[in-house]
């Protein structure tokens, strides 16, 4: 009896990527086609406003290995990623950006460094020429930050979420089920063998990106927030400091008094000592509803995301209306 041959997805997030789908499967297919095992495409519509959907529909009839996980809702990159990973059905899996600025050639030099024993194979940016120079240097503090009070695991920097797993990886990736989630981190924390392939980042192949400033910034806080209660103990200690700093300067005050008698202070000193300590408790009382706020997420149980319907040309079934919800 032959030997099932091995099953490689390729999951690919897309949000309103309408303009650049014939450009990415031009650059796709050829290299899916030179791969030792089969593929499936599987395409996770997070809640795009355009005709990916449609599109994606469209190319299913003339390249049936498409799956469409067509989700409800616009439910943010990290959760389609999950959706994706839980849907597929790969003995390996490759999550890659639809806008082609990581290029889809490493694909056969993961698979192959899967089939010789890797169980996870992350692809990392040589350098960061195609960004500006704010975020280069953005991007170089929080790596450093985030892997210097990381409570127990270190991220690669300039990795993002191109990256292989083997079916072992992929089934701990998804007994993760955080709500409030930073994919980079969680499949750095679950650990498995892994091999670094090294690329340079391509200019986005059409649209326009979906993340500016402030949505890194908040993405970068729920990755501190996610690895670290450094910033809680920062503020415990900053009280102390701040604590046996107002005492010194009590005692020095209690002591001047007494040889040189009572000098009456400026108002401006002390609005000035006011409002800095006052903006210091206002970023800590801030900081400790960062994880409050987790806490009340993850309490809330919601899903990560709802399925409003699966396209997949290989099960009939598929094709009626659902609504799962993970």
């Amino acid at each position: 009896m032959a030997e099932k041959k091995l099953l490689t997805s390729i999951i690919v997030p897309v949000k309103e990527e309408a303009e650049g789908l014939d450009i990415l499967f031009s650059r796709l297919l050829p290299i899916l086609n030179e791969l030792p095992t089969n593929y499936e495409l599987v395409f996770v519509n997070d809640g795009s406003t355009d005709n990916t959907l449609e599109l994606l529909i469209e190319k299913q009839k003339s390249i049936p290995q498409i799956k469409i996980i067509d989700l409800s809702r616009n439910f943010g990159k990290e959760s389609a990623l999950y959706a994706g990973f839980a849907n597929c059905n790969g003995d390996a899996a490759i999550s890659i950006d639809a806008d082609l600025q990581d290029p889809p050639e490493l694909i056969l030099e993961m698979v192959n460094y899967w089939l010789e024993g890797y169980e996870v194979v992350t692809a990392v940016r040589e350098n960061r020429d195609t960004d500006s120079l704010m975020k280069k240097k953005s991007a170089g503090a929080f790596y450093k930050l985030i892997n210097k009070i990381s409570d127990d695991t270190k991220l690669t920097p300039n990795a993002g979420d191109y990256r292989l797993l083997n079916r072992a990886a992929i089934n701990a990736f998804l007994e993760l089920k955080e709500k409030v989630r930073f994919n980079k981190g969680l499949l750095s924390w679950i650990g498995f063998k892994e091999k670094v392939i090294y690329h340079a980042r391509e200019e986005r192949a059409a649209g326009k990106t979906k993340w500016n400033y402030w949505k890194l910034f908040k993405f970068s806080i729920d990755g501190i927030t996610s690895f670290s209660k450094t910033p809680l103990e920062v503020w415990s200690y900053l009280g102390v400091i701040i604590a046996l700093s107002g005492f010194l300067y009590g005692s020095f005050i209690i002591f001047k008094s007494i040889l040189f008698g009572v000098n009456v202070p400026g108002y401006p000193s002390i609005i000035t000592f006011l409002l800095f300590f006052s903006g210091l408790q206002m970023i800590g009382i801030g900081m400790l509803g960062q994880y409050i706020g987790r806490i009340f997420i993850e309490t809330k149980q919601r899903p990560l995301y709802i399925i409003r319907k699966i396209y997949d040309a290989s099960d009939e079934k598929s094709n009626n209306h659902q609504n799962n919800i993970v």
